[in-house]
């Protein structure tokens, strides 16, 4: 038989292999850089096993050995949100971005979240989105409760909103899609928005909603939100974030009405 040509083996390596195009960098101050690897393709393989391949065996498609490409993950089943980057310039979470799906395919660029510092390759520090929850107090205060019983019953249709809010995992792809969400800037997010709003609804949060309201109006708050809808957009969870906005504004004019006409707190 005669010899395959170079182009022949070129397409038969294509057809079994996946391209990985990673944007890299060595610490939080170095120079970012391109490398490329080729990885072999399997069915149903996703971008994490693509990159484990790589770990396995860190050596680009031209034959260089380098170091292991670092990126975070932990559930790989879409529910703790630390595999957030870039891929193919669109945020999303890599566990979950599937080979085969034709939005990721063969020919895959890889790169880490531009709203959040680098710490090393696809890595980032997701600090921020932590430090703006314990800002906006979004959380329920319990100490003391535990001897009260069960508390209040509510509607099964303030359940599902409440369970749709509840789904946000900290991520970060609304923030990395949201053109106000800067890292010079302090607006809080979409994310934090919608958990102050979870927790306010909430029958034992509500006795502290005055307070997450108060933490929303100040610098970075809801009033930096320009309305964009690009969190609804990419958010994993579908989690209506543009509702949650919404919402929160209502609640910041109701306690300033009560405010300015010596009312009681919100």
């Amino acid at each position: 038989m005669p010899e395959a040509s170079i182009a022949e083996r070129a397409l038969a390596t294509a057809q079994t292999s996946v391209r990985l195009k990673i944007k890299r960098q060595d610490g939080p101050n170095s120079k970012s850089y391109w490398e490329e690897f080729t990885v072999p393709y399997a069915k149903n393989m996703n971008v994490i096993s693509a990159l484990q391949q790589v770990q396995r065996n860190p050596k680009t498609a031209g034959g260089k050995e380098t170091a292991p490409v670092v990126w975070e993950c932990n559930c790989l089943e879409e529910v703790c949100g630390a595999c957030t980057m870039n891929i193919n310039g669109r945020v999303r979470q890599a566990c979950s971005a599937l080979i085969d799906d034709p939005s990721v395919g063969r020919e895959i660029t890889l790169e880490p979240m531009e709203k959040f510092p680098v710490r090393r390759d696809l890595w980032v520090d997701r600090q921020r989105i932590f430090k703006d929850l314990k800002k906006s107090k979004a959380w329920i205060n319990i100490d003391g409760t535990h001897d009260l019983g069960p508390g209040p019953r509510y509607s099964e249709k303030t359940q599902e909103w409440r369970y749709k809010l509840s789904e946000c995992m900290s991520c970060g792809c609304c923030m990395e899609a949201c053109p106000q969400y800067t890292k010079e800037g302090n607006f809080i997010g979409a994310a934090v928005i919608g958990q102050v709003v979870l927790f306010n609804d909430h029958p034992s949060g509500k006795m502290h909603a005055h307070e997450r309201i108060e933490a929303t109006m100040g610098p970075g708050g809801l009033t930096e939100c320009g309305n964009a809808q690009n969190c609804v957009e990419v958010c994993p969870k579908h989690i209506p974030l543009t509702e949650a906005i919404a919402i929160l504004g209502r609640q910041h004019t109701l306690h300033m009405l009560r405010k300015l006409f010596g009312g009681a707190k919100s």
